[in-house]
């Protein structure tokens, strides 16, 4: 749990399974999503278990049994994507929310993931008890000291 996983769309690939189980998911404006498999009479019950975490019930299971191809705009207002760029500006786009994460801990982008996973399914009080617990974790990390001390730090 300590890779962010980060998927790109560009056409003429058509996905599902592999966006879903991505992070995040970034696309171009043409790219297409799916997920095909029941019209080869599978059952895609892996993917279904990871993207009914993504969208609501009602969506992933239409998006399951249907088997259509959805634009890349349609599955970012669904949840199924994070962003979607213009074709013209992909790549610059893509490297400039890449560079964001180089802004960031990633001690703190690894807990942060691990926690989400974690929570999910937990009673509430349960879901802060173990953020309380992430926390303690969190704090000790050489990431998070600096940062405090920077912060804390007198600004000339």
């Amino acid at each position: 749990m300590k890779v962010l996983m980060l998927g790109w769309e560009w056409p003429p690939h058509i996905t599902g399974g592999l966006a879903t189980a991505c992070d995040l998911v970034l696309a171009s404006e043409t790219a297409r999503f799916g997920y095909p498999e029941v019209k080869i009479g599978f059952v895609p019950a892996m993917v279904l278990a990871i993207l009914r975490r993504n969208v609501s019930e009602k969506r992933a299971f239409e998006l399951i049994t249907r088997g259509e191809e959805i634009s890349a705009g349609y599955a970012k207002e669904i949840g199924l994507v994070n962003q979607v760029f213009r074709n013209e500006t992909f790549d610059a786009d893509v490297n400039a929310y890449l560079k964001r994460f180089s802004e960031v801990s990633g001690t703190a982008v690894a807990l942060t993931k691990s926690l989400l996973y974690q929570v999910d399914g937990l009673a509430f009080l349960e879901a802060l008890e173990t953020g309380a617990d992430v926390n303690v974790i969190a704090r000790m990390t050489d990431d998070c000291q600096q940062g405090i001390a920077k912060f804390l730090k007198p600004r000339a």
